[in-house]
């Protein structure tokens, strides 16, 4: 029998819709879960992506590249509804809306993952607007709290959309509660507690749950670590970048990754890993995640400093 995998992305994939002219349209391949778990398995990790996608053209592209990232197609339901999309209207700055009613993603049924996978996974990543659309988002909560009770792993990236609205802050409370491992931005930040004060706001959602490890990303600004009553900061390397996308989603992977997989490293070392990924995957043109050799070379020009004890720190 084919060994289960050590981590898995539960969420949505969805197809974005890129705006290239007035009258031209791109597609690509995408949704959070699915981004996560690609970029994990890239690093290495037996990963897979657990989420519904539709029966369509949009299904089977979707399908495929979960099978090219070399996911465990298993734990990817089809139903034959309609397709999520993203339609990206404007890039600069983004501005997008989902289609998405009654479509496949809204179907996931976590009683029809493979027998047994809960008691071999070590980590499970929840976030992105999965939890902001209802059945899914309670079928996923209550997935969380039933891998929470048998002792795995729960990370948690809000990664927030427009969609996330006040009635998303029980959902942002609960999960964050769950969760042992949380990335969030600057720019998630702002949306969730609808504030222009970061560092407020971090302060709250630490206070949620003082025990989780946080990775705060700013973007070229670099990012911090958070664990307990210590604190690290790290600047971005020096690259030429050619896009920003994925960066969030290879940075939480790595820090991931190094949590499970180098136990032994303070956070200073963590952080670094994170910031490496992250500047990683913007060296490269769309939302390809960097390899695990990749992340360890750029990881070599990161520098993470400690911060005060218990300190909140964003740029002025």
């Amino acid at each position: 029998m084919t060994r289960m995998p050590e981590f898995v992305s539960a969420g949505e994939a969805l197809t974005d819709m890129i705006r290239t002219a007035p009258d031209q349209w791109t597609s690509r391949t995408g949704g959070a879960g699915l981004n996560v778990a690609r970029a994990m398995a890239r690093l290495g990790v037996a990963s897979a992506f657990a989420g519904a996608v539709s029966t369509d053209v949009f299904g089977e592209t979707l399908l495929a590249a979960a099978t090219q990232a070399g996911l465990d197609t298993r734990f990817v339901q089809r139903y034959p509804n309609a397709p999520l999309l993203a339609m990206v209207h404007e890039t600069t700055p983004p501005a997008y809306f989902f289609i998405g009613e009654q479509s496949a993603d809204l179907a996931f049924d976590a009683a029809r993952l493979p027998e047994g996978w809960d008691g071999a996974v070590r980590c499970v990543h929840f976030g992105g607007i999965s939890l902001a659309r209802q059945p899914l988002a309670g079928r996923l909560l209550d997935l969380a709290a039933s891998l929470k009770a048998r002792g795995v792993r729960i990370s948690y990236d809000p990664n927030f959309r427009m969609l996330m609205d006040a009635g998303y802050d029980p959902m942002l409370a609960a999960m964050t509660a769950l969760a042992d491992v949380i990335k969030v931005s600057d720019e998630d930040l702002h949306g969730l507690f609808r504030t222009d004060n970061a560092n407020a706001a971090l302060a709250r959602l630490r206070a949620l749950n003082p025990e989780a490890d946080i990775l705060f990303t700013r973007g070229a600004a670099g990012a911090a670590f958070y664990r307990g009553g210590l604190a690290w900061r790290a600047a971005a390397p020096a690259i030429d970048v050619v896009d920003t996308i994925g960066a969030g989603d290879a940075s939480i992977s790595a820090l991931l990754y190094s949590l499970m997989y180098r136990p032994e490293s303070d956070g200073a070392e963590h952080l670094r890993f994170a910031v490496a990924a992250g500047a990683a995957a913007c060296c490269q043109a769309g939302a390809v995640p960097p390899t695990l050799e990749q992340v360890a070379a750029l990881a070599a020009h990161v520098v993470a400093l400690p911060l005060a004890e218990g300190a909140v720190r964003c740029a002025a």
